[in-house]
């Protein structure tokens, strides 16, 4: 038989013992979804009562017509397909490659209400995993702690200036996880040597919710979960060549004289990046306009880059100054988030004078209008002929940093239940918008976060 959803129900009994022991923070959960996507990968989702299940925003795929083997024995049913078992025990899931080889099992499931604050009614939600002795794990991000394998690992994952987090490892052993939640997670991985678990906690959620893909080895994987993830869009050509920048260009005649001594000199290179401060001041931070005088031929500019045949990127921001068109018509809607991000002051000097604070806010990236707002101030650069994005703080930056700022709230719930996809959001409107504005042009955005 065919099958590719399987919802198993416990007994009265089990939820009754599970209300009981909800205040302890462990989970009996009500419902288990098991939802193969193609033979290799499934999907698993443990709900606790009657939340809704939310969509996804990093999954694109649909679940596939996967031949499937059921049967049920002694407690545990068993899920096989060409390439992977499954087995389900005790709410326990289990998964196995197509020899009968263990690859790894679930422990710990841990669901701890949230009982105050704006997620009330959500829980903590945390789940385990076994990690063998010799086992090698990778990914979960860009870290900056100069190791491949990330085993003896604990650490707070939430997107930064420094290290940015993806919430998806894979093992040595041929398979990956990729742990659908998108707020600050907490990673511990037992250190190298000994047998243990590794496990996931996220501060919000309202199940336990990720995706298995057994791919044999590390390209198999990144198989499957570009399958789940959607197409790489091709970038265009001109991106592979050399790309000049350095921390900031102070006028159009600069950058131009470097353009054209590479030109003079014969040098191969394909673009050039013209980092901040083109707006002008920190109050009119982020403005997507050449305010500052030493830009006022930017058309010129940007055109005779063009003439010698090479293209411009150009520094854009998840923030903007008080003095900004922006900054006004986001503010009117409801569209800043009010936590304090940099630059601290609006005086352009070192260090901060705070007694001049600069009043820069970021926008709510969760909301589809805020980011329509955004690109429609953005296309008078894309109408220049501005040819690719650098989005510097799409992480992004928080100043003063406290555990607070989490509890704001944004157009999809908490800031604390959507945090590290703030890069996501940020991105994903310039890059769906310029597709929109214009189909002709394959988009190109360096950023300095992701998800």
């Amino acid at each position: 038989m065919t099958y590719t959803h399987f919802p198993v129900f416990c007994t009265k009994r089990l939820m009754l013992l599970s209300l009981l022991l909800m205040g302890l923070g462990i989970n009996l959960s009500n419902a288990q979804e098991v939802i193969f996507y193609t033979p290799r990968t499934v999907h698993i989702v443990k709900a606790k009562g009657d939340q809704p299940k939310q969509s996804s925003l990093v999954v694109t795929a649909h679940p596939e017509k996967v031949k499937v083997r059921k049967s049920t024995a002694d407690g545990t049913t068993t899920y096989s397909t060409s390439a992977l078992t499954v087995k389900v025990e005790g709410g326990k899931v289990a998964f196995y490659d197509h020899n009968g080889n263990l690859l790894t099992a679930e422990g710990e499931s841990r669901f701890t209400p949230i009982t105050e604050g704006p997620d009330k009614g959500a829980y903590r939600v945390k789940q385990s995993f076994s990690v063998e002795a010799d086992e090698g794990i990778y990914g979960i991000g860009l870290l900056q702690n100069g190791k491949m394998s990330q085993r003896g690992e604990n650490r707070r994952m939430e997107q930064s200036n420094l290290e940015d987090y993806a919430h998806i490892y894979q093992s040595i052993k041929g398979y990956g996880i990729y742990w659908e939640n998108y707020s600050p997670t907490r990673l511990q991985t037992p250190p190298e040597g000994v047998s243990g678990e590794l496990s996931l906690e996220s501060e919000v959620g309202t199940a336990v919710d990720y995706y298995f893909s057994y791919g044999s080895d590390a390209d198999g994987v990144i198989a499957e979960l570009r399958h789940l993830t959607g197409k790489v869009p091709m970038l265009p050509l001109w991106t592979y060549g050399f790309h000049q920048c350095r921390e900031r260009y102070k006028s159009a005649g600069q950058l131009l004289e470097v353009v054209r001594k590479y030109r003079e000199m014969g040098v191969p290179f394909d673009g050039i990046i013209q980092d901040w401060q083109y707006w002008g001041s920190n109050y009119t931070w982020n403005a997507m306009e050449f305010i500052n005088d030493e830009f006022s031929n930017a058309q010129r500019m940007i055109d005779e880059v063009h003439e010698k045949n090479a293209h411009m990127s150009i520094s854009i921001w998840s923030s903007f100054g008080p003095q900004t068109k922006q900054y006004a018509e986001l503010k009117e809607k409801g569209h800043l988030l009010s936590f304090e991000t940099w630059p601290q002051s609006g005086l352009p000097f070192w260090p901060p004078r705070m007694d001049y604070p600069s009043g820069v806010l970021c926008y709510d990236v969760y909301s589809p209008e805020a980011r329509d707002i955004y690109w429609k101030y953005l296309s008078h650069l894309h109408d220049m002929g501005i040819d690719a994005w650098w989005m510097d703080s799409t992480d992004p930056d928080h100043h003063s940093y406290k555990d607070s700022d989490l509890d704001e709230l944004t157009a999809m719930g908490s800031y604390r239940s959507v945090r590290n996809i703030y890069p996501l959001r940020a991105v994903g409107g310039v890059h769906d918008n310029q597709r929109a504005a214009d189909s002709t042009k394959h988009v190109f955005i360096l950023t300095r976060s992701y998800f």
